[in-house]
């Protein structure tokens, strides 16, 4: 027999996150930090034409309600530029203060020296290496955004994708590996050129002056392997602050599980300071959705938490009822629906642990783990429900109203566990 010790506990939990330089993003209370071991950064991206005011203030507000840290809008014209620092005076004046970033292409350069009020709005600018300019306009646009960038006193993430790469980087690493006595896969040299198009970029605005606390560096693909190798070799090679993301991830289930599989591989080995979980919404999809996403996977992996975890069993033959279902899908809800409030009214609430159990193989057990339990009779069980509090059976419940009931201890337990003296006074 394998001695207990065999497999210690460290081995499972995360590794030291790697150290990074912090950047500052945003101003004054609402600025947040990325990197230097701050918490890791929920970020997200609208989806509205940003010259329209309305709808792109609305999904801002949306998703910074949601718990979006940091929200990037587009800015690829002269009327998106000439909207922005309307959207941000709008979104000020009704409490939502997400740093903003600018996500520039191919005319980023002139269009903030054309805007200097949205330069001066935005809270960070993106800057994509592939395609800030092409040959020999490529340095002196860049340039541009960087020296705007140090004039306004703004962050910048430099963003390499792996379908807009720059091109004679990519050709002329192809064209050196070629030459190599033993050459390299072409799928090997396009993840070099990616890493090199990121760090190339970030020494280059350090030589024009921008401080290495205002630069982030990501570079982001659509394959699983290709991202993880990607962001070893990134983080192998610089302490620059890192934003994760498998762009193109895909819709619903597909781009969830290709995202939260890419991006838990890096955060468990430290890599990571800020994540986006880039999903493709259904039409006329909540946009949110990718915001929750990220929520989950590092609440789930224990780096952060956000709201109280629901454990609520599966399900199998014992379970026939779809009582159990509904409840924990009524609690689900509760809780989500309250949280706005809860976290005004109750700090640290997003720790609490609630169990919906279905039957009595698991369900004692499991409500006794959690800060408050039920376990819901399964088939041909007695119409009874424990209910456990703190490890020990508080209650017993029967009848049509166990849901309510429930639902009312768990609103007790909130308010006796977190409620403020000082709110009742």
């Amino acid at each position: 027999m394998e001695r207990l010790d065999a497999y210690p506990a460290e081995r499972a939990a995360p590794a030291e996150r790697r150290r990074t330089v912090g950047v500052r993003v945003g101003e004054g209370a609402a600025a947040v930090m990325v990197g230097a071991g701050a918490p890791i950064v929920v970020q997200s991206m609208t989806n509205t034409d940003t010259a329209d005011i309305d709808a792109t203030v609305a999904q801002v507000a949306a998703l910074a309600r949601a718990g979006s840290e940091i929200v990037r809008i587009t800015v690829d014209r002269d009327e998106a530029a000439a909207a922005v620092p309307h959207i941000k005076e709008r979104l000020l004046k009704r409490g939502v203060a997400a740093p903003l970033v600018g996500d520039f292409h191919y005319i980023g350069h002139k269009l903030l020296a054309d805007h200097p009020a949205c330069a001066q709005a935005l809270d960070k600018y993106r800057i994509n290496p592939g395609n800030v300019g092409f040959r020999e306009k490529r340095d002196r646009q860049f340039g541009a955004i960087v020296e705007l960038a140090i004039r306004h006193g703004k962050s910048v993430r430099i963003g390499a994708n792996w379908g807009s790469l720059d091109q004679a980087l990519l050709t002329a690493l192809m064209d050196e590996n070629a030459r190599s006595p033993a050459p390299l896969d072409a799928r090997a040299v396009t993840r070099e050129a990616m890493v090199r198009s990121a760090l190339y970029s970030a020494q280059r605005a350090e030589e024009i002056g921008l401080s290495r606390d205002r630069i982030i560096l990501s570079a982001k693909v659509s394959a699983v392997q290709d991202l993880i190798a990607v962001y070893r070799m990134l983080a192998a090679r610089g302490d620059y602050a890192l934003h994760l993301g498998l762009t193109e991830a895909g819709m619903g289930s597909k781009g969830i599980v290709a995202s939260s599989a890419a991006m838990g591989v890096l955060l468990q080995d430290g890599i990571g300071d800020t994540i986006r979980v880039s999903l493709t919404p259904e039409p006329g999809g909540d946009r949110t959705l990718e915001v929750k996403v990220a929520q989950e996977l590092l609440q789930t992996m224990g780096f952060r938490t956000f709201v109280p975890l629901v454990a609520a069993c599966p399900g199998c033959g014992r379970t026939t009822s779809t009582t159990f279902q509904e409840l924990a899908r009524d609690i689900q809800t509760w809780i989500s629906t309250s949280m706005p409030g809860w976290r005004e009214r109750y700090p640290g609430v997003e720790t609490l642990n609630v169990a919906v159990m279905g039957c009595i193989v698991n369900g004692p057990g499991e409500s006794k783990h959690a800060d408050i339990g039920i376990s819901l009779p399964g088939t041909g069980e007695a119409p009874a429900a424990p209910v456990f509090i703190d490890g020990a059976k508080a209650a017993t419940l029967r009848g049509p109203t166990i849901a309510r009931d429930f639902q009312t201890i768990v609103a007790d337990y909130i308010e006796k566990r977190w409620g403020r003296a000082d709110a009742a006074a």
